[in-house]
Order: C-alpha cells, then structure tokens, then sequence
C-alpha cells in the first residue's frame, strides 16, 4: 500500500501543498495569515479592483471558499470590497493599506518558502521542475482557468 501512494502523483502533490503550508505557516511570524490567505492578497494586488471571480480564475480557489477567505481578510482589515457597477451582484475588491503592509511582510516569507521548497530539487532541474508543475495546474483538468484568464 505504502509504494501506491509513493508513486501516486494525486498523493504527491497534496502532499507537497501540505509540507509548503506547513513550511509558510511555521515562518510568518505575524500569525496573521495562511499560504492560501497570502495567494488571495497577491491576486489581489496583481489585479487591484478586479471581481471576486476574476480572483477565483487566477488562483483556482473555488468562488464559495474565495468568498470565505476574503470575508476573513475583510473582517480583519486587510481588504475592502463592494459592489460593482456593471453587476450588482458582483463584488470589486482592494488591498487596504493594512493589507498592503501585511503583503509586503508576508512576500519575503513566501520568497523564503519558495526558496526552501525548491532546494529538494537539483539546481539543473528546478527551471523544468517549475515548468512541469505550471504545465500540471494549467493542463487538461484545468481548462476553465486557462481559458478565463486568457481573457482577462
């Protein structure tokens, strides 16, 4: 049983998202912020202003945790957002400067993370190691994503 789930790439991946989360989580010394919360403000940042769905298509969370998420980062400051006027049941979201300062913080801890994860890989292999797993989360079992954020 034990060699299934070492040659299973679903095993492997989840895995590895648990050892990056634990890996952020055990740095950020604010305690303010998950790996997840981290991804959401720098979607936002990248695309200030944007909709709630655009935010979903660029980082893969599903809308309904998306909500959850920026719901806390809004309870705690660190986004504002509010209805759009071309759909009214749509929401336009921004870093508030609290969430400015908190990205900022958090980007080297990410940077860090990054660094620490990558450095299982060999150095000669890491540019294709990166590529392989963009080619994961951008392939076949991701066409929505891919197509939206064409547009975008």
């Amino acid at each position: 049983m034990n060699n299934v789930l070492n040659e299973s790439l679903l095993h492997l991946l989840h895995r590895a998202s648990q050892v990056a989360d634990d890996s952020f989580s055990g740095h950020d010394a604010t305690g303010e912020l998950t790996a997840r919360q981290y991804i959401v403000l720098a979607a936002i940042a990248a695309r200030e202003g944007s909709s709630q769905t655009t935010i979903a298509d660029m980082t893969g969370i599903d809308r309904s945790t998306l909500a959850d998420v920026i719901g806390r980062l809004q309870r705690k400051g660190f986004v504002a957002r509010k209805r759009t006027k071309q759909d009214a049941r749509a929401y336009a979201v921004r870093l508030t400067d609290a969430g400015q300062r908190l990205l900022a913080t958090a980007r080297p801890i990410a940077e860090m993370v990054d660094n620490q994860l990558i450095s299982a890989i060999p150095s000669q292999k890491r540019g294709e190691f990166v590529k392989q797993l963009r080619m994961i989360s951008e392939g076949p079992g991701a066409p929505r994503l891919t197509k939206k954020l064409a547009s975008v």
